[in-house]
Formats: C-alpha cells, sequence, structure tokens
C-alpha cells in the first residue's frame, strides 16, 4: 500500500486547510485510517482517526472540535479537514492505514502498517 499525502500549505491562524491522503496498491475499505503529525523537536503524535466503515472516529483532545477526518472508500482517500488552525498546529502530517487495527490501538503508531510521506502545515500567528 503506497500513501500519498497532499494539501499542506501556509495559513494564517483562524483560517482552514484540508489535507488529502490517496491510498493506492493494495488497498482495501477494510482499512482503518489516520493522521498523525510531528511538530519540529517534538515526538509525533496521533490527530484523528476513522474506522473502516466510516462510522466511529476518534480525535485528540488538542483537535476536537475543530478538524474532521472522513473518508471515501470509492476513491480510497481519506481527508483532515482542519478549522480555527491555531500556531500549535504546525506541523508535517501523516497518513497512515491500519490492516485490522483494534480500536483501543487506533490512537498508537503501532496501530498502523502503512505511512505515507507527509505534507507540511505551517500556521503563522
Amino acid at each position: 500500500v503506497q500513501l500519498q499525502a497532499s494539501g499542506g500549505g501556509l495559513v494564517q491562524a483562524g483560517g482552514s486547510l484540508r489535507l488529502s491522503c490517496a491510498a493506492s496498491g493494495r488497498t482495501s475499505s477494510s482499512y482503518n485510517m489516520g493522521w498523525f503529525r510531528q511538530a519540529p523537536g517534538k515526538e509525533r503524535e496521533f490527530v484523528a482517526a476513522i474506522r473502516r466503515s466510516g462510522g466511529s472516529t476518534l480525535y485528540a483532545d488538542s483537535v476536537k472540535g475543530r478538524f474532521t477526518i472522513s473518508r471515501d472508500n470509492s476513491k480510497n482517500t481519506v481527508y483532515l479537514q482542519m478549522n480555527s488552525l491555531k500556531p500549535e498546529d504546525t506541523a508535517v502530517y501523516y497518513c497512515a492505514v491500519g490492516v485490522g487495527t483494534i480500536l483501543s490501538m487506533m490512537r498508537l503508531q503501532q496501530g498502523y502498517d502503512y505511512w505515507g510521506q507527509g505534507t507540511l502545515v505551517t500556521v503563522s500567528s
């Protein structure tokens, strides 16, 4: 499975961006998908995840109410709509695919099997 993330860029605080992550190769709508981010000098952290059916979503407390994760299985694509962006949201954002990930693992990097290359989001104050 190959993942291609896009949609990052420079935005002012309070603005919005929409990230996309297209999966190719041995894809399946049965995969769970997630977004993580890594800010300069910090560890990679969980942002959001969506179950294979799209019916269940998880969010980090820091983005809840501002970010929305969704997926289009017909396009093998997951999206991250980011609103009310803050300077502390500045990071490289990575999408990931988990095969058979159980719910309790979806917030952990170990719960994912394939990773995209990352897309940079910079929020200016």
